[in-house]
């Protein structure tokens, strides 16, 4: 929602009564947890869960790769969980292969497989997925793409990453304004990740364009800059914005809603005679009807020092001691 970005006008102060009974259900449901009057899965790998205190487009994804590639770097065998948010599929957990859809997994875990070949597992209870990693893959440590509020699953390491020009909005609970729960809640959680601008006290990621990749799969250089682009992201304009940073003049530019469900149609509106570039995350939902200058733009998540080596040095006293 716009207004969630800018001063809180009058009218939206009618929404403060929702707010406030979403910020009491919110702590009142972890305190459960917590508790244990509410049942939770605690598995015997290091669970980390990689998510957002605010409503989506925060660069989570990106960060998730680079982690994990970050992991096999140092030894270890990553395994990625998901609930597969814009996906269905007739049987749980899913465990993700070459041949899957997203509209069956979702995009992002499509797009994590894809690009690391690590497994990656979905399923709407995120526990289940867990439990599917330890018992049937050959992984030593959990990475969960999302997932914060889901206390459910028991965690080892929470990092929360922020969208660092839009942060926390007009910093309300939604309906009122973006935050799933309190700022409270940040104290909390053992990394704070700012991607692309930096912040006091906080790690900062800087998201970094490799050159642009057929969307077909096939090999081959973009050698314009003229091009349309869309995207189906929780912020689209960062992407539009990289494009500009990147070079590129974008003629038409349409944004759809975030995990949108690609058919041919959606892109009969661009002009043939250029380019389309869109995002890797809409790029595998394009595959299979792919057009010969249709493009996308690998983005990587460069990670802060000052996050790396704590962040390893946790991992390690986590897992020694589950030994």
């Amino acid at each position: 929602m716009p207004f969630w970005y800018q001063p809180t006008q009058w009218w939206a102060w009618l929404l403060l009564p929702f707010a406030l009974l979403m910020q009491v259900i919110s702590a009142f449901r972890r305190f459960c947890f917590q508790r244990g009057w509410l049942k939770s899965y605690k598995s015997p790998l290091p669970v980390v869960v990689v998510g957002n205190i605010s409503v989506g487009g925060n660069g989570k994804t990106p960060f998730v790769i680079s982690l994990c590639e970050l992991l096999i770097k140092q030894g270890y065998k990553p395994g990625v969980i998901s609930r597969g948010y814009g996906g269905k599929s007739t049987n749980y957990p899913l465990a993700v292969n070459t041949q899957t859809l997203g509209k069956e997994a979702g995009d992002e875990p499509v797009l994590i497989h894809k690009r690391l070949g690590i497994p990656v597992v979905v399923d709407p209870i995120r526990a289940n997925a867990a439990d599917y990693l330890a018992k049937h893959c050959d992984v030593d440590v959990i990475i969960t793409d999302d997932g914060l509020q889901h206390y459910a699953l028991q965690r080892d390491i929470e990092i929360v990453v922020v969208d660092g020009k839009r942060r926390y909005g007009n910093q309300h609970i939604m309906p009122m304004g973006p935050l799933r729960e309190s700022l409270s809640r940040l104290r909390d959680v053992d990394f704070i990740i700012n991607n692309g601008a930096s912040h006091e006290g906080e790690s900062t990621m800087l998201l970094v364009a490799s050159p642009c990749k057929k969307v077909d799969g096939g090999e081959g250089v973009l050698s314009t800059q003229s091009v349309n682009a869309c995207a189906a992201i929780g912020y689209p304009p960062r992407f539009f914005n990289t494009l500009v940073e990147q070079g590129f003049t974008v003629n038409k530019q349409v944004s759809f809603a975030d995990h949108h469900a690609y058919t041919f149609s959606d892109f009969e509106q661009f002009p043939t005679d250029m380019p389309l570039l869109m995002t890797e995350k809409d790029a595998v939902k394009c595959t299979s009807f792919s057009q010969a200058n249709w493009w996308y733009l690998p983005i990587d998540g460069q990670l802060p020092d000052t996050f790396i080596q704590p962040f390893l040095e946790k991992l390690t006293q986590i897992k020694e001691s589950k030994c």
